[in-house]
């Protein structure tokens, strides 16, 4: 029976494991990770367990019995140092060799850090992990002032979450609008003016020169000053195990439609791969989502189980901030239009990206009807009505159905 290793146990991880149990395979698995926890969900760090609507429990993808319940060994707190792939084992930071007949890597990403003065001072903050949330939890509340570095979708949720506990925010975004890199004018629009409405304050065009004491140092000469200093701006691969074992990298662990690396017994899955997306002409991106990560552990433990190849996804991503529920699905790249449905003012509305007459991406806010027709639509290529999809009075189900 051969022997399924996985390095990292988070999403990815955790469900390439318990998927490889359902699918049949009967070895053993190994799933090693570096944080003290069992596998749990990510996305609550910056809103339910921030605002202490959410305990470890609730967090867990299975309770810690599932895996010895399913014959899973689960080793956490375990850093991985090195493959060698030639002789299949993976060497770990206690001495110990774990050999392998398959090999799945879940590594995720790391956050990036600024490159100035102040920017490895131990008391920034980040959000990644379980005990990165715990710090940021502890630095809010009612007269705390956090600064948040990076309008990305952390750390507006982080914003909105600091707001909730009562206290002040400020975000700080080096770009010219919120979300310039992930999400369209219209959308960065009404975040900044939903945050600024609820008491944040949003600074763009907005460079950092360092970190102080005090606060926050702008080009400008400003002194932001924050109680707590939250870092994001974007996280990179953690890829480096992968590249020191030879396997082919770019924007991450360069996989194919099935997670598998240029190593045939080797896998990769989650936010530290490179991969095709189908649904987008088989163009290579790298994802960092929930949805992602699940669909890759499929590939894989379909892959090493010897089942049929899932059927492809189109990719989505959610962001959840005050009322508002932001659901995204598809990507924009190569769209030469935007067609706004409905109205931006009354909280409930969609974008949706188009390449000549076929849907590419939707980003829908407080709107599931069009988010989940948009995603069916991008996902069989349909050619659709632009006068129809632009009209709220014609149904989502009309626009998908003609």
């Amino acid at each position: 029976m051969s022997k399924v290793v996985i390095i990292g146990a988070g999403h990815a991880g955790g469900t390439a494991a318990a998927l490889l149990r359902q699918y049949g395979h009967e070895g053993p698995i190994v799933l090693a990770g570096e944080e003290p926890a069992a596998p749990y969900q990510r996305p609550p760090l910056s809103k339910a367990w921030l605002k202490g609507e959410a305990d470890l429990e609730s967090l867990l993808l299975r309770p810690e019995a599932f895996y010895e319940e399913h014959g899973i060994e689960l080793r956490t707190g375990v850093v991985a140092t090195a493959i060698d792939a030639a002789g299949r084992t993976v060497t770990f930071a206690d001495g110990t060799v774990e050999p392998y007949d398959a090999l799945i890597l879940a590594t995720g990403s790391t956050a990036r850090k600024l490159a100035v003065p102040g920017g490895d001072r131990p008391d920034l903050l980040e959000l990644r992990t379980l005990a990165d949330a715990e710090r940021l939890k502890a630095a809010l509340g009612p007269g705390r002032r956090l600064a948040v570095v990076g309008g990305g979708y952390v750390g507006l949720e982080a914003a909105a979450s600091a707001r909730a506990l009562g206290a002040e925010a400020v975000i700080i975004e080096r770009m010219d609008r919120v979300l310039a890199r992930v999400a369209s004018r219209t959308l960065s629009d009404f975040f900044t003016g939903y945050h600024r409405a609820r008491g944040v304050e949003v600074l763009t065009s907005a460079e950092v020169t360092g970190f102080e004491d005090a606060g926050v140092r702008l080009s400008d000469g400003r002194l932001i000053e924050a109680d707590a200093v939250l870092v994001g701006v974007g996280a990179a691969a953690s890829d480096g195990l992968a590249r020191a074992a030879g396997l082919d990298c770019g924007n991450g662990v360069v996989v194919d439609e099935a997670a598998r690396t240029s190593d045939p017994a080797i896998w990769a899955i989650g936010d530290a791969t490179f991969r095709p997306v189908p649904a987008h002409g088989g163009r290579r991106h790298r994802l960092e989502s929930v949805p992602n990560a699940l669909e890759q552990a499929r590939q894989a433990a379909s892959a090493i189980a010897g089942r049929p190849a899932p059927a492809p996804e189109v990719p989505w991503f959610w962001s959840d901030q005050y009322d508002l529920k932001l659901q995204i699905a598809g990507l924009a790249d190569g769209a030469d239009r935007q067609v706004v449905r409905g109205d931006p003012e009354t909280g409930s509305f969609a974008v949706f990206h188009l390449g000549g007459d076929r849907i590419l991406c939707v980003e829908a806010v407080n709107a599931p009807p069009e988010f989940m027709a948009g995603r069916q639509m991008i996902g069989r290529g349909a050619a659709v009505d632009v006068a129809k999809l632009a009209d709220p009075a014609v149904s989502m189900k009309a626009v998908a159905a003609d």
